[in-house]
């Protein structure tokens, strides 16, 4: 047990000064361009979403109530 305690600290050590060192590092691809990605998608999103409602002749959440009659009941024909 002593020697997976001293591996795990050694291991979380390294975890540490690689993430302080990496702190000076350059920017990578998520810091730099995750900004523009994001509003990217937004804008596709909305431009979408804009394009199906208002131009696809959808016709959203309208209730079948009055619009819907039921059939006449008629009895079975007997023979």
């Amino acid at each position: 047990m002593y020697r997976f305690a001293k591996a795990a600290l050694n291991i979380s050590g390294q975890a540490v000064r690689q993430l302080r060192h990496g702190s000076t590092a350059p920017q990578d691809f998520h810091s730099k361009y995750g900004n523009g990605v994001l509003l990217g998608g937004i804008a596709f999103c909305t431009a979408v979403w804009t394009y199906v409602i208002t131009s696809t002749g959808i016709t959203w959440n309208l209730s079948p109530v009055g619009k819907i009659m039921p059939k006449e009941w008629r009895e079975p024909e007997e023979e």
